[in-house]
């Protein structure tokens, strides 16, 4: 009869560790990987459709009849923007996979559209051995925060490198007129907008973790003033630009343009350990969750969407308060279950989105693989 009890006992004590082990598996990877498996499904899908082997280079659009028509010539081809948005998600994808093995690829495709001209090299809008267009300042930003990003992941120089030449090529955009601040676009003198400042500040502020000179932070900070004085609406968020002429205010919002001030708050308080710049990340947030998410769709861009969440990942770091990233995620889900055809791709009316908008999801995917490994994002909504 004791043998027999303990026996029993012996059982009930494996039944209660085997449960308490399913237990803290399913707490840690609560979506059991749902979003990980849109992030390679969409990427396969990506490559299966948008990639010319042909070639080497990837199409804008799939739909010859939207390809972008410019300075009177037909583009076949991705212009520079659409490959920033893959540059960023295959950065974000290597974070999940660490074989996946994909940025240094997308970096040697982006040579095709590098541009020496003075006074700074950069990347130009389109590829360079057929009919180059122009240089914009953000589509750089974009690459020199990827480039830095990818040097803190990996301390490779050659990305630090890149980062240091965006920094330089952008900066030729600052002059005096309404105080400072940086265009939009080079030899376009017209506006001076919050999508070229703010993703200026991170490009600034991330030169200056990565060499610790002053230089970068100081002009951090004058971007951060100059854009905060001249572009922020009264509900925390950022309208698109101002004119040179007579000051006037173009007074669309995307979420982007929140994204990269908001995230450039976080920079800030990790910098200076100054709580202003977190309780300003704080109240951008609450207001920007309303404003984008409130009805549970995306209300722009689904890549301007991938920008903002990149500022909510990165608060999450001093809030853990996870309504942010559940009100995304209901948007998130919706586009999901709305947009995907047949063929695992996003469409609209049944029309093909372009390049810009799938690198963004398979970027908001990436973000959510690695969140849906650490938070229970069932509970999070």
């Amino acid at each position: 009869m004791m043998n027999r009890r303990k026996g029993s006992l012996i059982v009930v004590v494996l039944l209660i560790i085997c449960s308490g082990f399913t237990l803290a598996k399913r707490s840690g990877n609560s979506n059991n990987n749902y979003y990980k498996g849109e992030m390679e499904s969409l990427h396969s899908a990506i490559e299966d459709n948008f990639y010319d082997s042909k070639s080497g280079h990837y199409f804008v659009d799939l739909d010859p009849d939207k390809r972008e028509t410019k300075f009177g010539y037909y583009r076949e081809y991705s212009w520079f923007w659409a490959l920033c948005t893959m540059f960023e998600a295959a950065n974000e994808i290597e974070k999940v996979d660490e074989n996946a093995d994909l940025v240094d690829n997308i970096y040697a495709n982006m040579k095709h559209y590098y541009d020496p001209a003075p006074p700074e090299p950069g990347y130009n809008e389109y590829i360079m051995e057929l009919q180059p267009g122009e240089r914009y300042y953000d589509d750089n930003q974009w690459v020199g925060i990827t480039a830095l990003d990818i040097y803190e992941r990996t301390g490779e120089k050659v990305y630090l490198d890149l980062g240091k030449s965006m920094y330089d090529f952008i900066m030729t955009a600052s002059d005096t007129s309404l105080g400072g601040g940086l265009y939009w676009r080079e030899n376009d003198f017209e506006t001076k907008n919050t999508c070229s400042n703010g993703p200026g500040i991170i490009v600034a502020l991330k030169m200056f973790n990565a060499t610790k000179e002053q230089k970068y932070l100081d002009t951090a900070l004058m971007l951060y003033k100059w854009t905060n004085e001249n572009l922020q609406a009264p509900s925390l968020l950022y309208y698109d630009n101002i004119k040179t002429e007579d000051g006037s205010i173009g007074k669309t919002i995307f979420s982007y343009n929140t994204g990269t001030m908001l995230q450039s708050n976080v920079y800030l308080y990790e910098i200076t350990g100054d709580e202003k710049y977190l309780e300003r990340a704080n109240e951008m947030a609450d207001s920007s969750l309303e404003y984008f998410y409130g009805d549970g769709n995306f209300k722009d861009n689904i890549w301007f969407n991938a920008v903002l969440l990149r500022g909510y990942q990165h608060l999450l770091k001093y809030n853990d308060d996870l309504k942010y990233i559940s009100g995304f995620k209901k948007s998130l889900d919706n586009a999901l279950k709305e947009k995907k055809n047949e063929e695992g791709l996003l469409a609209k009316n049944g029309n093909v989105l372009n390049l810009v908008e799938h690198g963004g999801m398979l970027e908001i995917l990436a973000r959510f693989a690695l969140l849906e490994d650490k938070y229970d994002l069932e509970k999070a909504g």
